[in-house]
């Protein structure tokens, strides 16, 4: 089966004693090995210390009183391809200038009028100041905004519980016996979280070396578990750590700082145009990843392609079998493409939709459309534990080529864990998607980014950046194509949701297409 090796992660958080919360240790039987950078946490998930506001929320930093302004003075217009840059200044709410950084603010430059907007590069200082930097790629008015998504002070709230807490929610498994009793209990990832170790049913999942528990169920065996679903979101926070997260002072945007700029054209050009090279997997991916325009997203990685029409979209994915694995918002794809294009029929499977397998085909043009919910820690109804394919298995069970395109969205349901957990489960997709690419080099693996959405301690922004970071460490040197939903999702003025709107995920599928059928 190939070389084991332990993953063994470093992980020292400056700023706290607290060690980190022990993780089962993983031995995974595939070959391959994580790139170093993944290994050290420490330096990958670096975050300005956050001391904290000592009890006092008006010592936290206010999105009412933070402001910002350009770093020169303001121009009649910019030209095309430039930059704007602008400097930020957090207060806190009683208009005090802060000392330190770590907040987490969002900078973007609209054009409402064009449908246009790009993220902006956002430099914290570390000292209460934050540079800020906007490409400027559309020709016409453009407006800066920016939002405090959280206050340095609840981010070290959100990064206490990461680090300290071993889980924030739980689940629950249902076991059946020969005469149809049930018994229910709680299941996690560590034992320690269920019970005593010795009455624990320990699960051990044989592709990846992954661990799950339950606790032992009162008269019936381990093996008779057949079902798992959600279980409690667990109180971790104090009321004063509420406070600070509450939506008051959570994703609000500062006053006003910057008049609309005026973007002059250059030797008649209105945009800046995409690079000439096809989209291929490998392509080093630049910041910001793309740009929107008339509702469009243009890539600044690759010539990306529009497939606006039903025809257009099974021209490119005839005689190809497509494999979605992961959350929901990637069956959100698989839904969109089932919506737009009249002739992929599902296929009843019998299954829990909400989390699969789903299937869709054409027979006529030769195209499978599967999708598939990764296995736990899943927060979902009750499904069967049988449907609960892990990743590892089913790419394993791929022979790939040229016909085969895998697409993999990994970390929304992660974000209740350490950091060392979700590790855990990249290093065995690594191998398994490593190993896929060397049987098969053909075979296109495109991974999905997390999208902005929950401002929660179970599943804030800031979780998901620390996430995005590892799933671009894990497979940056791979031949694998990103989708940066992050940025597509962060680039205009539209409110955040864990499923973005149709025009989104239309753009999100435009740019996968782009990698099957890249000329």
């Amino acid at each position: 089966m190939g070389t084991s090796w332990i993953v063994s992660l470093r992980v020292s958080w400056p700023d706290s004693a607290v060690p980190p919360p022990p993780g089962p240790r993983l031995t995974p039987k595939r070959s391959g090995s994580l790139p170093q950078e993944l290994l050290d946490l420490t330096h990958l998930l670096r975050w300005p210390l956050t001391p904290g506001d000592g009890g006092n929320l008006l010592a936290s930093t206010s999105p009412q009183t933070s402001t910002y302004h350009l770093r020169d003075p303001a121009q009649t217009s910019y030209p095309l391809g430039g930059y704007l840059e602008a400097v930020l200044i957090a207060r806190d709410h009683q208009g005090r200038r802060k000392s330190h950084g770590g907040d987490l603010f969002r900078a973007q430059l609209l054009g409402p009028d064009l449908k246009a907007g790009v993220p902006g590069d956002v430099k914290d200082l570390e000292n209460g100041t934050y540079l800020l930097a906007f490409p400027l790629l559309w020709a016409g008015q453009a407006q800066v905004q920016v939002r405090l998504i959280h206050s340095s002070e609840a981010v070290g709230v959100l990064r206490g519980i990461w680090r300290d807490q071993w889980a924030t929610v739980d689940f629950v498994g249902y076991f059946r016996g020969p005469t149809g009793h049930e018994e229910t209990v709680t299941c996690n990832v560590n034992p320690l979280l269920i019970g005593k170790e010795e009455s624990t049913c320990h699960y051990r999942d044989e592709d990846s070396g992954e661990l799950w528990f339950c606790a032992q169920p009162p008269t019936l065996p381990c093996d008779s578990l057949v079902g798992h679903s959600s279980g409690r979101y667990w109180n971790v926070t104090t009321p004063h750590e509420e406070a600070l997260l509450a939506r008051n002072v959570t994703d609000k945007a500062l006053h006003q700082g910057i008049s609309p700029i005026w973007v002059a054209e250059e030797n008649n050009r209105s945009l800046v145009l995409s690079p000439q090279q096809p989209c291929r997997p490998g392509i080093p991916g630049p910041k910001p990843s793309g740009f929107f325009h008339q509702n469009t997203w243009h890539s600044l990685s690759c010539s990306g392609r529009s497939f606006s029409t039903a025809d257009s979209i099974l021209g490119c994915l005839a005689g190809h079998i497509i494999h979605m694995m992961g959350d929901s918002t990637l069956r959100q794809w698989w839904e969109y493409l089932c919506d737009i294009v009249p002739s992929l029929t599902p296929v009843d499977l019998h299954t829990t939709y909400q989390t699969g397998p789903l299937m869709a085909v054409d027979t006529s043009r030769g195209i499978v459309l599967q999708w598939r919910a990764h296995r736990w820690p899943l927060r979902s109804l009750r499904t069967p534990v049988a449907s609960l394919h892990s990743v590892v298995r089913e790419l394993g069970g791929l022979a790939g080529g040229s016909h085969t395109v895998v697409v993999l969205s990994l970390g929304a349901h992660f974000t209740t864990f350490p950091p060392t957990i979700f590790v855990q489960r990249l290093a065995g997709i690594r191998a398994a998607v490593t190993s896929l690419l060397t049987r098969e080099p053909r075979t296109l693996v495109v991974i999905k980014l997390a999208n902005t959405g929950y401002k929660s301690v179970y599943g804030s922004d800031w979780f998901t950046l620390q996430v995005n970071r590892l799933l671009q460490a894990a497979f940056a040197d791979l031949r694998v194509a990103f989708v940066d939903a992050w940025e597509m999702t962060s680039s205009l003025a539209l409110p955040d949701s864990i499923h973005p709107g149709k025009h989104i995920v239309r753009n999100e599928v435009d740019f996968l297409l782009s990698y099957v059928c890249p000329t």
